[in-house]
């Protein structure tokens, strides 16, 4: 039987494996494994999916992987989705540090990936997992031939007092042994924005379908960040930010960023972008932060990007820009 859900809006590709891996400090990983009919097949896409996102979120995008001749590899971090949470009170969005987020990755990747999926391998990582991607990129350098981040969590779009405030909060939070309450928002249901003010997608059938998931599916649902979650996100991005750890990250990169961004800062990742030597920068103009969840003209811009990217020839000394880059 399938760990998958899915639904009439919703449907789900051919699965060719999925289930339940554990990690080796105890957590129980759900993944999905998709196998494209093109032969030979082009590689495989591993999807590192944002905060509070499932694999049933990327049933629409897997079928499109499949049909461009990738086999596909998703999975839901520890503590959100079907994997194993944190604390019996579900909802809460809780990670000690990315380090955990690391193991989980690597642990899919050597139990997973390298067993059962053909080469080359290649990173498609959205926000959270753009971070994550990041974090790790050193590590998977003779692992990972090209990275495709969807707008990296490098920045909250805020100034950098209110960036101050908050992870000192949180770090206070924490110090007093409360770390896995929430800094901000609540449980999943008050989460969901009605459509007209909601900061993710102007696409309205796909922000349905994506409410409707954690919806029908509440043990699939998150809840706001808690203060170790925020903690753990700002120290990443000092990782990241690191000169000494940007000199090892050489992994061909393409990173695209929302014209209309409202959760993440675009100033923090034009930044990023340009002194990351292997990467190049794409501006999907008027598109919102879910680029993958848009509406199909600025979602088909990401896909063409994505498609004239990888697989690439590995060989390259440079990188060239895919597709002509605006703003």
């Amino acid at each position: 039987m399938t760990t998958l859900r899915f639904s009439q809006s919703n449907p789900a590709p051919d699965i060719h494996a999925d289930g339940f891996i554990e990690t080796p400090d105890g957590f129980s990983i759900r993944y999905a494994r998709f196998r494209t009919e093109s032969h030979p097949a082009r590689g495989t896409v591993v999807v590192l999916q944002g905060r509070n996102e499932t694999i049933e979120k990327y049933f629409e995008t897997v079928s499109d992987l499949l049909g461009a001749g990738f086999d596909i590899v998703a999975f839901d971090w520890r503590g959100q989705g079907g994997s194993q949470r944190f604390f019996s009170r579900t909802d809460a969005g809780y990670i000690d540090s990315f380090e955990q987020y690391a193991t989980d990755l690597e642990t899919v990747f050597e139990e997973v990936v390298l067993p059962d999926c053909r080469p080359p391998f290649f990173f498609l990582a959205h926000s959270t997992g753009a971070l994550v991607a990041l974090y790790v990129a050193p590590s998977y350098v003779n692992r990972v031939r090209r990275m495709v981040l969807s707008a990296p969590f490098m920045g909250l779009p805020a100034s950098d007092l209110h960036h101050g405030f908050t992870r000192g909060a949180a770090k206070l939070m924490g110090f007093l042994g409360l770390g896995n309450l929430y800094i901000s928002g609540g449980p999943a249901a008050r989460l969901r924005k009605p459509f007209e003010i909601n900061p993710l997608t102007s696409d309205p059938a796909r922000y349905a379908r994506n409410i409707e998931i954690p919806t029908q599916y509440p043990d699939l649902g998150l809840g706001g960040p808690s203060a170790s979650w925020i903690t753990a996100i700002f120290e990443a991005i000092e990782v990241v930010s690191d000169p000494a750890h940007m000199a090892q990250t050489t992994i061909p990169t393409l990173v695209l960023m929302a014209g209309d961004e409202q959760v993440v800062s675009n100033d923090a990742i034009a930044s990023l972008a340009g002194r990351l030597r292997s990467a190049s920068l794409l501006t999907i103009d008027g598109a919102r932060h879910e680029m993958l969840q848009e509406a199909d003209a600025y979602r088909e811009q990401f896909m063409a990007a994505l498609r004239a990217f990888i697989p690439g020839s590995g060989e390259e000394p440079g990188l060239p820009l895919p597709v002509e880059a605006s703003g």
